[in-house]
């Protein structure tokens, strides 16, 4: 005999994750190194490219490594977790202090923080998230 939650059981099993780790690191490294080359090599691309291409790899990262850290859990979980960062982070530039405001000047602050806060960076994480939570669904099959 079948009890109810035995169903709900399978139906949650199939949504979780099975990416190994090295295929999650692999996505992480990848989607930084990518995220280095565009902002820092310079390739001749036009400004907006680079500006929003950077911000929609580093929200990648984000969605990259929460993924990682929540691969036991439901499918959908990772994407609103990292999109909350991403955009805890953005409203985060919103904070000036003497301190933090010379942090953002150097090359690991900007990487990391950003400088200024933009609203097209919000839309630019949303799509990224998005992005990485289908290709999520492809390279991490379920169970």
């Amino acid at each position: 005999m079948t009890l109810p939650h035995d169903s709900a059981d399978r139906t949650t099993a199939r949504c979780r994750r099975t990416r190994p780790w090295w295929a999650s690191l692999l996505l992480i490294a990848a989607t930084i190194a990518l995220g280095l080359v565009l902002r820092l090599v310079p390739l001749g691309l036009p400004g907006f490219v680079v500006k929003y291409g950077g911000s929609l790899l580093w929200a990648l990262m984000i969605f990259w490594i929460v993924s990682a850290i929540l691969v036991s859990r439901p499918r959908i979980h990772p994407a609103p977790v990292a999109l909350a960062i991403a955009f805890a982070v953005e409203f985060f530039k919103l904070v000036h202090t003497p301190w933090l405001d010379a942090f953002r000047t150097t090359t690991p602050g900007a990487l990391l923080l950003g400088r200024h806060f933009s609203i097209q960076d919000l839309v630019a994480y949303t799509l990224a998230i998005a992005s990485g939570a289908m290709v999520d669904k492809v390279v991490s099959p379920p169970n």
